[in-house]
């Protein structure tokens, strides 16, 4: 994987512990409880960086497209321009890319402290 691929999945560290650890223990019906100690913060920020811009795309573009059709009170300024609203979805992903490696950069250091978050996993078979 190189720096330009942006469809791929971040990163994500499960740490596996024996089965008689007290971070790994079944569940009923054969699932497994982990927990999430680490997430790759510049993995997640070009994910997200992506999502964003694609949801700003679907919400943010058509709402502003009907804002200018609506007409401005008397008196007001007028509108955003269209080239500031076609900013709009470059901006999100540049606010995304910015923001969600510090999430995750302090969401690691809280996992550190207290252990992460706790997920319950299954089998395809049994889910």
């Amino acid at each position: 994987m190189n720096g330009w691929d942006f469809c791929a999945a971040p990163q994500i560290t499960v740490r596996h512990q024996p089965i008689h650890s007290t971070r790994h223990r079944y569940t009923e019906g054969g699932n497994v409880t982990k927990r999430l100690t680490r997430i790759g913060p510049w993995q997640a920020g070009k994910l997200f960086a992506v999502v964003y811009f694609l949801a700003s795309l679907v919400f943010v573009i058509p709402l502003e497209l009907v804002a200018l059709l609506v007409p401005a009170p008397a008196g007001s300024k007028a509108h955003l321009s269209p080239a500031f609203i076609l900013m709009f979805p470059f901006m999100y992903a540049l606010a995304a890319l910015l923001f969600v490696p510090l999430g995750c950069w302090i969401y690691n250091i809280a996992a550190k402290w207290v252990g992460g978050l706790e997920l319950t996993l299954a089998d395809d078979a049994d889910a």
